[in-house]
Formats: C-alpha cells, structure tokens, sequence
C-alpha cells in the first residue's frame, strides 16, 4: 500500500446484525445551534458578524451516548499480584533505541497545527505520512481510512472472523501534530530531532510523536511476532488535537457508525513524575480518569480611536487592562472532586517530611466536613497543583492598535479557560462576567466543552493499565487525577465508559512545562519503556 491511504481499502461495514442494532438506535441529534445572550453580557461567535468572526470559532458534533460495554471475563481479580507477559530487559532497552531513531525523524518533519487552515502545511503531513509508513509497514498494510484531512484510523483484527467488527474494541491514541514554536526561545532547532546523551530533543517529543512511536512501535513488532490480540484494536492518531479536534470528532463518529462501544480507550494525559505533589518522592503514575472542561473566550473592547496625542479617558486598550487584571486576580473557588480525593488516598500515605505531613492531613479531610482544608492545601502546592483544585484562567493572546503612535479602536484579548470538575462552562462565563463588571466589555465564547465524564477506577479497564504500568516502571504508585489539559480523548467519551490518559513517560516539571514551551525532550529509557507498556497493554487484554 502507498503512503497515502487507499478509500478502496478502507474498513469494511459491520454484520447485518451490528448495522440492525446501530439502525435502532436513536439517530445522533442534529448540531445545537447557539443560543443568544442579553446584550451587553456573553455572545457566542456565531453571532458576530462576518468581520469579526473569529477564524478558530468551533462546534461540537454531538454523539448519541451508547449502552456501556459488558465486562470481560479476566483470568484473575483486579488488583491481585500479577507477573509480567515479559518482563523488561535488554532486548527492550535495544528496541527502544530503535524506537527513538524513528522519533528522532519524525520530530523533524514540522506538523505544526493552525487555527486557520489555508496556513496549514498539508505537505509536512504528507512527508509524515510517509515516514510512518516507512517506519511500520505492517501497521501501514491493515485496513485503513482517512479521518478528516490527515487523520489516520486503522483496524487491527483480533481473534475470529477478520470480516466481522468486534463491538467492544480497545482503542489506542495518539497525534500527529504539535504546538507551534518561536525559534527565537529555543537554545536550537526546535525540530532538531537530536539524540543527545540519551535524549531525543525537539517539539513533539512529548507532546505527542513520543506516544505515537510508542504506540506503533509495540503494535508494529507484536504483528512481527505474529501476535493477534484477544479482540480488535484500533488506532487513532489525530491531525488537529491542538486546535479544532475535527478529526478525532470524525473518528468517533465513523465508530459510531459501525455499532463499536470501545471496552477500553487510551490517550495521552498523565505521566510517572515524582514531583506533582508536595512531600513526595516516589514514582506516581498518574491515570487521568476525566479532564476539566474548556472555554476560549475573546474579549473585545472599543473607542473612537485617533491620534495617540489626543488619547480620550478610556481607550480601547486601557478599558481591557482594566478587565484583564481583574480577570488575573481573580481566584475561583478551591475544590477537592472524587478523582483528587482517590489521587491522595494513593500518594498520601508514602509522602515524607513535614510538606509530606500536610499532605497527610489533606488526604484524611478531603472526603469529609473538612473537605475544604484539602483544598486549601492542595491550592498551595504550586500551578499543578492548583490546576487540580480551580477553575483557572490564562491570558493567552493581547492585540491593540496597529501603530505606535495610532489609537486603538478595538482591543482583543484571549482568555484560555480550564473549568473544573462540578462546574459547567455556562457558570463560568457568568462569573467572569460579574468579575469584570464593565457592561462595554464584550465577552466572545469561541469554543467550549463541558468537563468529562469520570472513568471507573474499580474496573477490569484500570486494573489492565496499572498492571501494564508496574510491568514498565515497578516502582511506581498508580493513581488516578484529572488531567488539567484538554485531549482527544474527551470527544471518546460519549461511545466508551472507559477512556483514560495515560503518558507511559517519566517526565519532570521542567519537561511537563516545555509540551507547549520550550526545550521539550524525552529520554531514550522512557522511550523504551513506552513501548513495552503499550506491548504489556495489547498482550493483557482479556477475551
């Protein structure tokens, strides 16, 4: 098969039973249509005029929630001892440097995500095409199909009938593409690639060509072997997760389609760290078992403007600081949600010195009257761990007059909104509004997305990843948490009960702070030991 997907060799459609059962089910509703707000307080982008319409505005493309999927029968209770399918060791270390090669050219290929398309670099996305299907021909050669421009879904039979789709699959993920970057920050390229004293650096490593590497490297030698899997697997590796997620949403849609309900789903996320939290010194993996919700909010200010010699009281701009720092002094309310009180009662009993001792106290009030002390707490703990209690609120992009010398007559600024666990989206944005309290401050929502759907800890599902975590990094603590960034993954939610995040990299606050900064770089073992996770993952599935 040519590096570019084939339509005539894309998945087959069901059994006529599945398409019986996906007829009967209730068709997906149509798209919401946005709904107008009082003048003067919120208004979506569809409501602007064609001028100032935002170029990023997005959404949704809703998915009927489907029944869950029935267990699966294992071999032995979740949580009992288990032993590795293959325990690490040399040769996986060697294959890991293998692996590292083929990030090391990936990273260079410069996939850079942008909001507007007519800037996209669908060339580089060809070129990356095609080294993926250099790199892993026999994963390029299973039945295939396009997911929006340059998302790519694959399906790998497991056991039985090739020709019939197994309708609790597991699902694995990744993206293609990554954040853009300002060559002026970085210390070289940023698309260098380099493996220096065991490091791949470059953007993407992390965020996310290291956990597609990983991923199509264990697929790509368990088909080697001639490994089948217990049911199907498909892989998903998006086009456009740090901008609109049009492909994952298309992905899921064609899912839904074809009457799947995936048993299991696994994205990026969390990662093994052993500085998240304060007192703590062990490995802690962390699951993200939802993630909070998302809102990108414009705000806009007007004046008259002129010349910068004859500035009136109130400018455009002036008018916006005043709203912006507001904004940025503005702290929502701390709160402790099921994952983070779960996340405590993991970590808190191993954590050391008197942080470790606060951290100990958190963990025994966070599921009682005290619950609020855990969140005063936690709060303290630095941005990460602030994240994990608060809504929280970034000013991400300012724009004002054109000249130096020339008055502003609109100002723009771009508020990047994360919306904790038990809030909503709409709660949100009234109280931003109440914060700023200037009724000529205009207040955009581009896009949003309600917090997720918590995935069960007690489940088949989790208990398979922390096994396959333990085979890859013995020593770490397995925990779930919220992921504070927004994923593909969310839009996975509404046709599987069972999506986690899950990064199988050690990563450190310096490296967790460079998946949007800068010097982002992933270290060889962690590459290695990626790898083997995903292998312990696919050989674990149950029947």
């Amino acid at each position: 098969m040519s590096a570019d997907i084939d339509p005539t060799e894309a998945i087959p459609q069901v059994t006529a039973e599945l398409i019986a059962k996906a007829a009967a089910r209730q068709a997906p509703p149509p798209e919401r249509e946005a709904t107008s707000a009082p003048a003067g307080t919120v208004r979506t982008a569809p409501e602007r005029s064609a001028a100032r319409k935002a170029p990023d505005a997005r959404q949704e493309q809703p998915v009927t929630e489907q029944p869950a999927a029935p267990d699966a029968v294992l071999s032995k209770r979740p949580g009992s001892p288990f032993v590795p399918s293959e325990p690490y060791g040399d040769r996986h270390t060697s294959a890991g440097h293998i692996a590292a090669g083929h990030l090391s050219s990936l990273v260079q290929i410069p996939t850079v995500s942008v909001w507007d398309p007519q800037y996209l670099d669908h060339e580089s996305f060809a070129r990356h095409r095609a080294a993926l299907a250099t790199f892993y021909p026999r994963v390029h050669a299973l039945q295939s199909e396009p997911a929006g421009d340059h998302g790519l879904l694959y399906r790998w039979p497991g056991k039985g009938r090739q020709d019939v789709l197994h309708p609790y699959p597991v699902v694995l993920m990744a993206h293609q593409d990554v954040a853009p970057v300002r060559a002026v920050d970085w210390s070289g390229n940023p698309f260098s690639g380099e493996i220096r004293d065991g490091v791949v650096h470059g953007r993407g490593t992390l965020d996310d060509k290291g956990g597609l590497v990983a991923v199509l490297d264990a697929v790509e030698t368990l088909l080697t072997e001639g490994f089948v899997p217990e049911r199907d697997i498909w892989l998903f590796f998006g086009a456009d997760e740090e901008t609109v997620g049009e492909s994952a949403q298309i992905a899921v849609r064609r899912l839904y389609e074809l009457g799947v309900r995936p048993w299991l789903v696994i994205d990026e996320g969390g990662s093994v760290a052993t500085d998240v939290l304060p007192g703590v010194d062990r490995q802690t993996a962390l699951v993200g078992v939802a993630e909070k919700g998302l809102v990108g909010i414009n705000l806009y200010t007007t004046d008259v403007g002129g010349h910068a010699a004859t500035p009136g009281r109130w400018t455009a701009t002036t008018r916006l600081a005043r709203a912006v720092t507001r904004v940025g002094r503005h702290r929502f309310a701390a709160r402790v949600d099921a994952p983070t009180v779960e996340m405590l009662g993991k970590v808190a009993p191993g954590a050391s010195g008197l942080k470790g001792a606060t951290l100990r106290l958190a963990a025994r009030t966070a599921a009682g009257p005290l619950r609020k002390l855990a969140a005063w707490v936690l709060a303290g703990g630095g941005p990460e761990a602030v994240a994990t209690v608060r809504t929280t609120v970034a000013v991400t992009e300012l724009e004002g007059s054109p000249g130096a010398s020339t008055a502003a007559t609109t100002a723009r600024a771009r508020l990047d909104v994360r919306v904790a666990l038990g809030d909503t989206v709409d709660r949100t944005v009234a109280r931003l509004r109440r914060v700023i309290r200037d009724k000529r401050v205009e207040i955009e929502v581009v896009e949003s997305s309600e917090p997720s759907e918590v995935s069960p800890t007690d489940s088949q599902q989790f208990a398979l990843l922390s096994e396959s975590i333990g085979a890859a990094y013995p020593d770490a603590v397995v925990a779930p948490y919220v992921t504070v960034a927004a994923t593909d993954a969310r839009r996975f939610t509404p046709i599987s009960d069972h999506v986690f995040r899950f990064s199988p990299f050690v990563m450190t606050r310096e490296q967790r702070q460079s998946t949007h900064g800068t010097g982002e770089h992933l270290t060889v073992d962690s590459l290695s030991r990626g790898v083997h996770f995903y292998r312990e993952v696919l050989r674990k599935i149950p029947a």
